[in-house]
């Protein structure tokens, strides 16, 4: 299975041209006028769980998401995702402040407890390439230490990836977050992979979030994933937020404890790099 025939067999229309943008993604143009992102998964359940998360962000009709035409498994090959198309733009200012309204909102449309996955998404989850269990908890720090950052944390130790003395200051971090969480706030419905990458700008200069992890947790953590790898506009995004839902006194003060997750994530992922940035945002935790 390719991705001309995965895109005619999920929308039901014959593919017209593929234009291949990466090992995995392909712009498709379709016979119906229409065209689409075709993506080949890399894990079996994975474009189950994007899918998921996608429909329940925009079930939100806060942010706006590529439309979901279709995902399906065949035989033993890996799951197809094919979504609507969005042509590639450059950020804008008006956009930004609109993406951070919009952030707001999603974050209080709610979920049902830290730790849920989107309705219709498998309990394990990925981020990235990354496994990821949707376990449900009722208190942030502790659900937030045990699995989203102490899983990946032994997994990086069990694979060389950070030394005892380095893991011992991530584990000394989860025990001081309760002590810093701030105010018990609800769980937020999390784009949950939101790094500039997964910000795309139209041509109108206005953002659509793509690729998420989708699960209820804190929102700080998505406004923390924002600023770790930086992103067009971010002060203004973060106006635009508040604006509409200002955030909690000395969240600044938190971004290390909520970058911990992505940036374990990418230990995981990407080796022992980023296991320094790990240990410095711990060291900020308190």
């Amino acid at each position: 299975m390719d991705a001309r025939l995965a895109a005619a067999r999920l929308t039901g229309s014959p593919a017209r041209r593929v234009r291949p943008l990466s090992g995995t993604v392909a712009e498709v143009a379709l016979a119906d006028g229409r065209t689409v992102a075709v993506k080949r998964a890399d894990a079996p359940g994975a474009a189950r769980a994007e899918a998921a998360g996608l429909r329940w962000l925009g079930a939100a009709g806060a942010v706006a998401v590529p439309e979901v035409y279709g995902d399906e498994v065949y035989g033993d090959e890996a799951p197809w995702l094919v979504t609507r198309w969005v042509a590639p733009g450059r950020p804008s200012l008006g956009g930004a402040v609109a993406l951070g309204r919009g952030l707001a909102a999603l974050h209080a449309s709610g979920a049902p407890a830290y730790g849920a996955g989107p309705p219709g998404g498998p309990g394990e989850a990925y981020i990235g390439l990354a496994p990821m269990r949707n376990v449900p908890g009722v208190e942030w720090a502790g659900w937030y230490a045990e699995h989203r950052v102490l899983p990946y944390l032994r997994a990086a130790v069990d694979q060389g990836a950070m030394v005892s003395r380095d893991a011992a200051e991530v584990e000394a971090a989860c025990d001081r977050l309760p002590a810093i969480a701030g105010p018990a706030e609800p769980p937020a419905r999390l784009h949950g992979d939101l790094w500039n990458g997964n910000v795309l700008w139209d041509t109108d200069g206005n953002a659509w979030l793509i690729d998420p992890a989708a699960h209820g947790g804190h929102r700080e953590t998505d406004l923390a994933m924002l600023r770790l790898f930086g992103c067009p506009y971010l002060e203004e995004i973060l106006a635009g937020y508040e604006e509409v839902a200002p955030l909690a006194q000395g969240w600044r003060g938190r971004v290390g404890a909520h970058q911990l997750f992505p940036l374990m994530v990418h230990v995981v992922l990407f080796g022992g790099a980023y296991a320094g940035q790990a240990v410095e945002a711990a060291r900020r935790v308190g």
